[in-house]
């Protein structure tokens, strides 16, 4: 099968803008979101678990709070609500979504009527909504002409129509040229995102040169349900998942080409983890993704500088100011102080060193500053401004029970850390050693992913879609297909454990997010271990292992890389009735060759040793003539089997049971007794016994008859000789079954 992925497949400007903007806030502490932020729920919970808050409405948004108004944008009313909180507000509503708001302000402020073409469900109409009055939403042309008729709309109506920005671009071309040759005065704005046609155009064409297609978004996400539709159009099999482990790739199986498009709303890292899982099953060519690097890179920079249209820059210009004039501030204030020094041969005056200490800081500021005082919780930094510093304990113990702080840090040390929270009212500068200790580790990240190295890390803790590992301040995520283990086992038992990975995704632009990879190493492990076993194995070879499963014939036993089987039969020299008798998962063990099929790839295993062989212990310690006490084990119509060692048994035959003439052997004999045999024969080729009960047991005299019949028999048997034992002996095979043909019981051979 043949990958091909969509090249602007994932964030667009918009989502990518509100996801950066809440993560620079999240920095300086917790944000509400008024909400969802964006229709993604994994990347949603993730924001979540770095301190982001989701309201349902204004009311439940505490008041006084940062804010950040999601990418759909909000209504006026709810806005104005915010401000009256008091609540400090980060607007991340998308720029195209904000040019709408406009346009209907402007159109209803001018009395028409504003029609918006969009779900009214979805969170930014209904923000459309709230910027106007009175207005008509319709889904599509048909709930269009419905109404126009219910309000016997004249063709010379004067009404405004714009588009959710997610809209399906060309239902939304056929809908304006319908409408244009019926309502002459009305205005038509194609507030449809480039972004979202871009996709569409993509999709479209993909899924018309693929023999199938996977969608990759939010169940509620507008513009993926509508990817998912165009692709339906033109592909019969599309699958519409939210993340890897919804993808059934026994869907796929057997197509050559499958194209692979996200929403807008699709962060990159389940794009990656998508398209990983396809690549490492064995429907998949072993050759790169058609397209995976360019759409996966950050693909929103060509948007992000095209011209914006027609309000659109309004929206930015405000907050880039700003930040212009924020980072111009300090220099200004140095500036001064820094040329006055100079005047004077380097030497600063009272005034200059005021101005010095007085001077402000902020956040990402890298500073300098003397240990002046340690506690439990806390150390205190002396720095050289207005503010006092401190840096949590918890940096530096780094969550170690039994570590004393002041082992670790004394006052007097000079301490670098960066600026992460400025609280200007009290005074105080929350700082982070560690996450200046991760910029410093950041390019050694970099370089380990460049040269694909193998790190070691100890696994910190386990989230919704994965575990985490702190690598020297580095916050590194592996995903749940990415730890090794198998789907559905809990990911609990990693926590804790020292593990080998792989860096497979550094992104800088999207707070330094970095993912690794568990599975990556142990596959590369396992496959040179086993290349390594196939070069060397041989019959006889004995190798250290762990049963991985059981069925009911035997085990399998991982021995480094390669699979084994020990059949039941070669797991005890006693009898068992399944493998779980001597063996359980996860047990290790020894084992040697049996056999082994290098191009099926099969090796059979043995794990009985042979100097355990009960053969050859019964060998060295009886021979033929051999009195031994066995145990019956089980009753055949010929005879019984009898245990004379632990994993020998002989055979009785019938005849060899009574000395005298009996029908079934459970006459005399029952499962479990013990008795007295003699052993008779041994086949050290079949590994056979032949027992005899009969041979220990004394002739049972013949019963007296009277007829004359008898008396002819007994005057002739006493002119034959006189027998030479006492024991009736049959002709017995070396597998215990009798040759000859019993006598009477009257008649009694004279040969042996």
């Amino acid at each position: 099968m043949e990958l091909r992925l969509a090249k602007s497949a994932g964030f667009c400007f918009g989502v990518s803008r509100a996801v950066t903007m809440t993560e620079k806030a999240l920095a300086a502490g917790d944000v509400w979101s008024l909400g969802e932020l964006i229709h993604n729920g994994a990347e949603v919970a993730r924001l979540e678990r770095c301190g982001l808050r989701t309201a349902r409405n204004v009311e439940e948004v505490p008041p006084g709070v940062a804010v950040v108004l999601r990418s759909h944008g909000v209504s006026r009313r709810e806005r104005e609500q915010l401000e009256e909180k008091g609540c400090q507000i980060i607007d991340a509503t998308c720029p195209k979504v904000a040019r709408i708001h406009q346009i209907v302000a402007q159109a209803s402020a001018q009395g028409r009527q504003v029609v918006i073409f969009g779900e009214p469900s979805h969170p930014e109409v209904q923000g459309i909504t709230g910027w106007c009055q009175g207005a008509v939403v319709t889904p599509n042309l048909a709930a269009f002409h419905r109404w126009a008729e219910e309000v016997s709309l004249p063709s010379d109506a004067d009404f405004t129509v714009v588009f959710q920005t997610t809209s399906n671009k060309e239902n939304s071309e056929q809908n304006i040229n319908s409408l244009k040759k019926v309502y002459t005065k009305a205005q038509f704005f194609d507030t449809i995102c480039e972004a979202t046609s871009i996709r569409q155009n993509e999709a479209r064409q993909l899924s018309g040169e693929s023999n199938a297609m996977v969608v990759v978004g939010g169940l509620h996400s507008a513009n993926s349900v509508h990817l998912a539709e165009i692709c339906r159009q033109r592909c019969d099999t599309v699958l519409f998942v939210q993340n890897a482990d919804e993808l059934e790739l026994d869907a796929l199986s057997g197509f050559e080409t499958v194209g692979i498009t996200a929403g807008a709303s699709t962060p990159s890292w389940i794009i990656k983890e998508v398209v990983s899982k396809m690549n490492e099953s064995e429907i998949v060519k072993d050759e790169p993704v058609v397209g995976e690097d360019a759409a996966l890179e950050e693909n929103t920079a060509v948007e992000e500088v095209a011209p914006a249209e027609e309000a659109a820059p309004a929206v930015e210009e405000a907050p880039a100011a700003e930040e212009a004039a924020a980072e111009a501030a300090p220099v200004e204030e140095v500036a001064p102080a820094a040329e006055e020094a100079s005047a004077n041969g380097g030497e600063m005056t009272f005034n200059q060193m005021l101005e010095e200490s007085i001077k402000t800081i902020h956040n990402g500021d890298t500073v300098t500053g003397v240990v002046a005082g340690v506690s439990a919780t806390e150390i205190s930094i002396d720095l050289p401004t207005k503010h006092s510093g401190y840096i949590p304990a918890s940096e530096f113990t780094n969550d170690q029970s039994g570590v004393d702080i002041n082992d670790l840090v004394k006052v007097g040390d000079e301490i670098q850390a960066i600026v992460v929270q400025v609280n200007d009212v009290e005074g105080t500068v929350k700082l982070s050693k560690r996450r200046l200790d991760a910029e410093r580790n950041w390019r050694d990240v970099q370089t380990a992913m460049e040269e694909g190295t193998i790190l070691e890390g100890r696994v910190s803790e386990e989230n919704k879609g994965g575990v985490v590992i702190n690598q020297k301040g580095v916050r590194i995520f592996i995903p749940a297909s990415q730890t090794g283990l198998n789907r559905g086992e809990p990911m609990t038992g990693l926590v804790g454990q020292t593990v080998r990975f792989r860096i497979t995704e550094v992104d800088e632009k999207k707070h330094k997010r970095v993912v690794g990879s568990i599975r990556s190493v142990l596959v590369r492990e396992r496959k040179e271990k086993a290349e390594k076993i196939w070069a060397e194995i041989e019959k006889g070879k004995v190798y250290h292992g762990t049963v991985k499963s059981m069925t009911s014939y035997g085990a399998f036993v991982d021995i480094g890389g390669v699979d084994g089987m020990v059949h039941v039969s070669e797991i005890s020299w006693e009898r068992i009735r399944k493998p779980e008798d001597v063996l359980s998962v996860g047990q290790e063990i020894d084992v040697y060759v049996i056999n082994f099929d290098p191009e099926k790839k099969k090796i059979s295993l043995g794990y009985r040793k042979p100097e355990d062989n009960p053969w050859l212990k019964f060998t060295e310690a009886y021979n033929v003539g051999d009195v031994a006490t066995v145990k019956v084990v089980k009753l055949m119509p010929f005879g019984a089997f009898a245990e004379v060692l632990p994993g020998v048994d002989g055979l009785i035959h019938i005849s060899q049971i009574a000395n005298r003439r009996i029908g079934k052997p459970d006459e005399v004999l029952s499962v479990g007794q013990e008795v007295d045999a003699k052993i008779t024969a041994i086949d050290n080729d079949k590994q056979k016994i032949s027992l005899s009960i009969r041979a220990l047991i004394e002739p049972e005299p013949a019963p007296a008859r009277n007829n004359s019949r008898r008396n002819d028999r007994e005057r002739e048997r006493d002119r034959r000789p006189e027998p030479r034992g006492d024991a009736l002996v049959y002709e017995i095979s070396a597998t215990g079954e009798a040759t000859g043909i019993a006598p009477e019981e009257d008649e009694v051979l004279d040969e042996d």
